[in-house]
This record gives structure tokens, sequence and C-alpha cells, in this order.
């Protein structure tokens, strides 16, 4: 069965407020050396699928960057191979893309000229390792138009997904979108399809002129179902998480560095591939001390550095400490600074003797407060912290603020503010 996987990655991610305001959802880095699209484009190659077209929209330019012509992944091919697929305008009166299935749907000249017998549909944000050839020939074995990769939540998060419910043999016989009761069950759709080609054409085709933002949760999925189409799920039973949160971010990093990590990254038989620049091996002074963490190639570290991640180029100076954070590339920590539960985009300085996410004080972020409650402070990329100033918790650093932003706050930034652009005006 030829099978075309199409990866959508045009997400902006807001959730995760200063990571993704210059980059995608999909192009964030994580786990130090990679970014957060490298598992879904390694799932897919380590499955053996090698034609993969790649849908961007928000901020595509480092997502673009990253993924090249797909040289990490052994997808610059001749035939098939990676294709970025960006929106366009043209006299057939395409635009933005409007939802998930819209997306697709402007790209079916593209699919066509795969002739792919199935089209594997999936989302480029999502951290987990899934070999797709049991899901593909589930598909087949059926006679599926559409199967469905579901996983059990827990019932007080299925309102966060489609719930799905299935017959003794495994059919769909009833979609809810999110739904705001507990009843539905706990089978949630995880934004993994494969599709018969043709169906997924004739049905597409057909809601688009019902639904101008066409979704394959809100309307094609519950269409199809509805009038009989043979839907089937797809049981999946490992490591699956939507780091599309500061704190599930924070907290998927940190699981990394347990014995015991769920997401086992050093797995020989199923690596994950990514676009590496050569740097030297990570060098640790004679003041280095470094426990439970991961340090990435490129780091000098002659500070203590206690359950974190470092990405590549990461200076921790001498008297530092860098405690349960996650600090990316290049960033340079001056002497006796100290990070408690710190997030910090690339090319930050952090001045001598500063104190980011200082005090008990976890009130939440004034302007954020559904973004930044749990404690954790994050620094967007470039900014500069001045020396010997003390930033509280769950405070927001915007990219690129120099020394100056900080002046209004003296020594102090106090938990729950945000620096640069508008902030609250403590009384």
């Amino acid at each position: 069965m030829r099978t075309l996987a199409m990866i959508l990655a045009g997400g902006a991610g807001t959730r995760l407020t200063v990571l993704s305001e210059h980059r995608a959802k999909p192009a964030v880095p994580f786990a130090g050396r990679y970014r957060i699209i490298d598992f879904t484009l390694s799932n897919c190659v380590n499955s053996g699928i090698y034609d993969v077209g790649v849908l961007t929209q928000y901020l595509p330019r480092s997502l673009i960057e990253h993924i090249g012509i797909g040289r990490p992944w052994d997808l610059d091919r001749t035939r098939g191979g990676v294709h970025i697929l960006q929106p366009y305008q043209g006299r057939g009166g395409q635009f933005w893309y409007k939802g998930t299935a819209d997306a697709i749907l402007q790209n079916l000249d593209f699919i066509r000229d795969r002739r792919a017998d199935a089209v594997l549909i999936l989302s480029g944000d999502h951290i987990y390792k899934m070999d797709y050839r049991p899901l593909l020939e589930r598909h087949r074995e059926r006679g599926a138009d559409l199967t469905v990769a579901v996983m059990n939540v827990p019932e007080e998060e299925t309102h966060r997904f489609g719930i799905l419910t299935t017959n003794k043999q495994g059919r769909v016989v009833e979609f809810h979108e999110k739904p705001k009761t507990r009843d539905k069950g706990t089978l949630a759709n995880m934004g993994i399809y494969v599709f018969r080609t043709a169906v997924l054409e004739e049905r597409l085709i057909e809601l688009a002129q019902q639904h101008e933002d066409l979704d394959f949760g809100k309307h094609v999925i519950p269409a199809m179902v509805e009038r009989g189409d043979k839907v089937y799920t797809y049981q999946f039973d490992g490591y699956w998480v939507d780091v599309g949160t500061i704190e599930a971010y924070w907290k998927t990093s940190m699981e990394l560095l347990s014995p015991d990590a769920p997401l086992e990254l050093y797995d020989r038989s199923w690596v994950i591939h990514t676009r590496s620049y050569e740097r030297p091996a990570a060098k640790f002074g004679p003041q280095a001390r470094v426990q439970q963490s991961m340090i990435c190639n490129g780091s000098m570290i002659r500070g203590e550095v206690i359950r974190s991640v470092l990405s590549p180029g990461v200076y921790v100076s001498p008297g530092a400490v860098v405690r349960e954070s996650v600090v990316m590339n290049d960033t340079w920590i001056g002497p006796g600074a100290v990070l408690d539960r710190v997030i910090v985009d690339k090319h930050v300085v952090i001045g001598a003797g500063a104190h980011v996410g200082w005090g008990d004080d976890m009130r939440e972020n004034i302007l954020l407060p559904d973004k930044l409650y749990a404690g954790i402070t994050v620094v967007g990329k470039g900014a500069h912290i001045p020396a010997h100033i003390r930033v509280g918790r769950n405070v927001l650093i915007r990219p690129n603020v120099d020394e100056d932003a900080f002046v209004p706050f003296g020594d102090e930034v106090p938990s729950g503010e945000t620096v640069g652009g508008e902030r609250h005006e403590s009384q």
C-alpha cells in the first residue's frame, strides 16, 4: 500500500507564550538538541514512509530552515522525499489555511500527484514515538475509509479531546468533539488519521461547500460517522504528549531526566533524527557540579547544574546555579547567577549575580493568568537580564529586551509581572 504522509505544522502554539513568538510550535526546541517536529518526521522514516508533505503557515522560516532538503531524515530524495507546502494565492481561490482539513483540501493537487493508496495525516507538534506500520496494516485489513489512532485518557481530561465510541469490532459509532460531559467514554482522538485517498478527496470537496473552516475533528469525522463510512479506531498504548503549554513543556522536559524516563531517547533501534551543527564536546571546569541533567555539545559548565536540560553552546559561569530549568542554545549565564524553574530561549544573557525564579510568591502572571501559573518564569529569545536583579515566579520576559526594560522595576521584578511591552503597573 503506497502511503503519503501529510504533517500539519502550521500551528501558532500561543499557549507557549514567547517560545512561539518568532517560530511555529513544531519548530520549538525540545530535549536539548531537537525540535518538536523531529519526532513526527523520525516516526515517518523509521516506519518506512519516505514521501512526506509538511504543511506550514505561521512563522515558517525557522521550521523551513530546520528541515531544509530533509537530509537528516534521509528525505533528500529524487522520488518522494520531503516537500514544504505553504499556503498560496492562485486563480482557484487558494487562501490561508482556515482549518486542519482545509489545509489538506488546498493541497489535493499534491496528493493526486503522489498517487498514493492511503494518506497518513499527522500533527507536527506532539512528542511521541510510534511505528505507523501496524496502523496502516490494520487500516488495509479492514478495508477502512478512515482509521483514527486513539488512546485512553483520564476521564477528567476528556473535555480536551475528540472522544470516540466504538462497537466490538472497533468501528466508530459516535464521535464527540471536546464533550462537556464525561459520559462519552475515554477513547481520545490523537490527531493521527489514515484515509483511503479517494474517500478523503470526495469528503473534503463535499464538506467544503458547508464549512469554510473545514476541520477534521469538528466536521469531517462526525460527517463520515453519520453517513455510515467505514471509520475504525487503532489503539495506541505508548507515550504521547502535547507540550502545548508552558507547564506541559517544563514537566515533560523534567521527565526526561528521570532514570525511568517514559520517553526513551537512547534507543538505537528508533533514532530521533535532527539537524545538528558541528560543535565540540561539552566541557566541564574544575568547579563544575552536574546532577541528573542533559548537557548538549558545545556547552561549557563551570558552575552547578541540577536537574536541567541545556542545549548546545550554553555557558555556565563559575558560581552560577541552574536548577530545574531548560536553557536553550548559546545562552550565557554570568558568575553567581541563579536560575530556578526557568525556561530560557536562545541567545539570552543572564547578568552576574541575577536570580531568575526567585522567592515563594506563586501568584499567576497578571497579563497571562491562563498560561503562566505553575511557578515557571519564561525568558524570550535574545533577552539581556541585568546583573544582580531578582526576578520572581511566573514572570514573562519578552524577546530581545535589553537591560533598560528592567529599570522601572528597580532591583526586583515581582512574581506575575511582564518585562517588555505591555505590563501591569504594580501598586
